[in-house]
């Protein structure tokens, strides 16, 4: 491919840059792909391509040539990078030539519609990007519905969230909402029984019927739930701790209420 050659000094690298560190607005939603797998991922599910960086001294399959090529005719703009200048925006190691900014999708909560038995998962001011990815994982795994951010802490677009979701904050539908009570009135409208993850006054995670449309709520790592979800007073569960710690990781514990919400409701 004959495209034009930019450098580290180039305003569109600073944008890599940028959306790596979190150092700017990205009211876009936009992420770096980097690698095979990632634009591999791209290309499946029509994620729109900004601008995509192409190192052709550092492709080693020719798998990336192709792709090379796909993701270029996709793109708004692209342009040929060094190895040096890969290697600078790269974060993993033999990203095989390929670098995209990228969108992830926008979805509105009055467009998501659910069945019967729908599953929704709540991430309450959680923190750490890694934990949000496991917990887009999760919900990919069982089949749930759509994630909701209340009092959100850290960005879907962060590079660890890609990386931790394993692609599928692409697929997962994700929604947030600025105050808590418009999620609580949203998930109302929407039929859903809502379940607040805690070991204070809390039921046995297994001891409560999960059939119909159920959501649970998890919260930050250190603090937990939030005030305003306790309001409404929703019912609390708990999964029981049988040794000397006080508490699972958040992502772990999601899972558990997740999958035993989806056996019940499939018969497992």
């Amino acid at each position: 491919m004959e495209l034009q050659q930019i450098g580290l000094g180039h305003p569109r690298i600073k944008q890599v840059l940028d959306i790596q560190r979190n150092a700017a607005p990205n009211p876009r939603r936009l992420f770096v792909a980097e690698g095979l797998w990632a634009h591999n991922l791209v290309l499946e599910t029509g994620a729109p391509v900004e601008t995509f960086f192409w190192c052709p001294e550092a492709i080693y399959s020719d798998e990336a040539r192709t792709r090379s090529v796909e993701i270029a005719a996709r793109a708004v703009r692209a342009y040929r990078v060094s190895p040096k200048t890969m290697e600078r925006l790269a974060e993993r190691d033999r990203p095989d030539g390929l670098l995209s900014i990228a969108q992830l999708p926008q979805w509105h909560p009055d467009d998501l519609t659910f069945g019967a038995d729908a599953l929704v998962l709540v991430a309450d001011a959680v923190e750490i990007p890694g934990n949000l990815g496991t917990l887009i994982r999760s919900l990919d795994a069982c089949a749930a519905d759509c994630l909701v951010l209340t009092n959100r802490r850290t960005r879907l677009t962060h590079p660890k969230v890609l990386k931790g979701s394993q692609g599928m904050c692409l697929t997962v539908p994700s929604i947030e909402f600025d105050d808590v009570s418009d999620a609580v009135g949203w998930l109302r409208r929407n039929g859903f029984a809502v379940y607040l993850a805690d070991t204070d006054d809390a039921k046995p995670y297994r001891s409560v019927d999960y059939h119909g449309r159920v959501a649970f709520v998890v919260g930050s790592e250190r603090y937990g739930v939030s005030k305003g979800w306790y309001e409404p007073d929703f019912t609390r569960v708990a999964v029981p701790m049988l040794g000397r710690a006080d508490s699972l990781n958040v992502s772990v514990s999601a899972s558990i209420l997740l999958y035993e919400a989806r056996a019940q409701q499939r018969g497992w």
